[in-house]
């Protein structure tokens, strides 16, 4: 597999997948409502260079909801939202992020890993392009399962403000 990278822009709300420059995937996605930033608790989307540092969720099916990075083996359906209004929602797939950046985006209250920063799927009815997420990268489900199957641990992301 050749060398993948995955940018982000906060500005215009995309995620890339580069692979050697080639351009394999580049849909819309929803950042942090709150905007760019690290600290633990700001409800930001962490700037900067981070790597997948775990894939979950290989195998299960579209929609499987997530609740602390395990299947709760239930199918999100708008009536489970109807039934449960508050929950934020992570669904088919997560790909946890670590920071690379000691003092900026690792370690500390700057951590993304001790933040739980994802990339993951969100319901298909959520816009996209549209900053709403509590820090994460929201992805439509179909997008969030074509990226893990084309990235390993270890893939570098890239998040950038333009």
């Amino acid at each position: 597999m050749s060398k993948r990278l995955i940018t982000i822009s906060i500005a215009a709300q995309r995620l890339r997948l580069l692979a050697d420059q080639a351009v394999l995937m580049d849909v819309a996605v929803s950042t942090a409502r709150n905007g760019a930033g690290e600290e633990q608790g700001s409800g930001c989307t962490p700037r900067g260079r981070h790597v997948v540092r775990a894939r979950i969720g290989e195998g299960c099916p579209e929609n499987s909801v997530f609740v602390a990075r395990r299947p709760t083996g239930e199918i999100y359906t708008p009536e489970l939202r109807r039934l449960a209004p508050q929950r934020d929602w992570i669904l088919s797939r997560i790909l946890w992020l670590s920071g690379l950046e000691p003092g900026k985006n690792r370690l500390g209250s700057r951590d993304s890993m001790r933040r739980f920063i994802y990339i993951h799927g969100t319901p298909d009815e959520e816009p996209m392009g549209v900053p709403l997420s509590h820090g994460c990268v929201r992805m439509r489900n179909s997008d969030i399962i074509a990226l893990f199957d084309l990235v390993p641990v270890g893939t570098q992301v890239l998040i950038t403000e333009e």
